[in-house]
C-alpha cells in the first residue's frame, strides 16, 4: 500500500484547522468568506463545505457566537466571534500545538 504525500498533508491541515479558524475569529468578528480568504492567504485551502460544519460545531460547543449584520448586497450576513470560552480553548490548543511542534522538531533533528 502506497501512502500519498498529498493525503497526509491534507490530514495535517485538517488537524490544525479548528485552531486556525478560532485564531482568525478571536482577532475580530468574521464573515465565513473572510475566514476562507484568510486561510487561503496562509495556504490552508478550505472550501465552504468544510468550514460551515466546523463553525456550527464550535458554536454548539459554546466557543463561538454570531450576530446578524445588514449587507449592502443581499440578505443579512452572519458574523462569528469567539466567546471567552472560545478564547480560553484557543489558548489551550495553542499551548498543546507548541508542545507538539517542539516534540516533532526534537525527533526530526535526532
Amino acid at each position: 500500500m502506497e501512502i500519498k504525500l498529498e493525503n497526509t498533508k491534507a490530514q495535517m491541515r485538517k488537524g490544525v484547522l479548528e485552531m486556525c479558524v478560532l485564531s482568525i475569529i478571536s482577532q475580530k468578528e468574521a464573515y465565513p468568506t473572510d475566514i476562507i480568504n484568510k486561510l487561503k492567504e496562509s495556504e490552508l485551502i478550505i472550501v465552504e463545505g468544510t468550514l460551515y460544519p466546523l463553525l456550527t460545531r464550535l458554536k454548539d460547543a459554546g466557543l463561538l457566537e454570531y450576530t446578524w449584520q445588514e449587507s449592502r448586497q443581499g440578505p443579512p450576513r452572519k458574523y462569528y466571534k469567539a466567546t471567552p470560552q472560545g478564547k480560553a480553548f484557543l489558548d489551550s490548543l495553542y499551548e498543546a500545538w507548541s508542545k507538539l511542534n517542539q516534540s516533532v522538531n526534537q525527533l526530526y533533528n535526532l
